[in-house]
Order: structure tokens, then sequence, then C-alpha cells
């Protein structure tokens, strides 16, 4: 199981993740910032838990790239 959370307050819009994991993230044109899609948001903190671990190496690259450290990913 792959989980990725999205602190998405926090968010420059800067497209990297976008552009890295499209499948998984996505730009609101309604304020520019990043959007965790089917993300479920928890006190500022959006989360998606899926059992499709081939996203894995995928997103985590997004992590890693993140210019201001707001993805974090994990394989539980």
């Amino acid at each position: 199981m792959v989980v990725i959370t999205l602190q998405r307050k926090k968010c420059i819009g800067c497209n990297y993740c976008v552009e890295l994991a499209p499948a998984q993230f996505q730009m609101s044109k309604k304020d520019g910032k990043s959007v965790l899609l089917h993300g479920v948001e928890k006190k500022g903190f959006f989360t998606l838990k899926t059992k499709d671990d081939t996203i894995y190496d995928q997103v985590k690259q997004t992590q890693l790239v993140c210019p201001v450290k707001i993805i974090d990913v994990k394989q539980v």
C-alpha cells in the first residue's frame, strides 16, 4: 500500500508534482496550488491511500523535487 500526503496550504504552485505524477496531482485553476486527486482532507493535510504500488517510484520523485517539501509518500 502507498500512502501519499500533501500539505496543500504551503504549496507555492511550482507544478513539479503535476509534471512528474499527473495521475495523482493537478493544479487548481482557482488558486494555482497543487491538488492531490482523490485525497481526503483532515486538518490541512490531504491523504490518499492506494493499493497500487506501481505509483510509488513516480510519486517518490515528486517528494524529492518539491521545493517546499510538502509531499510525503510511504510504502506500508
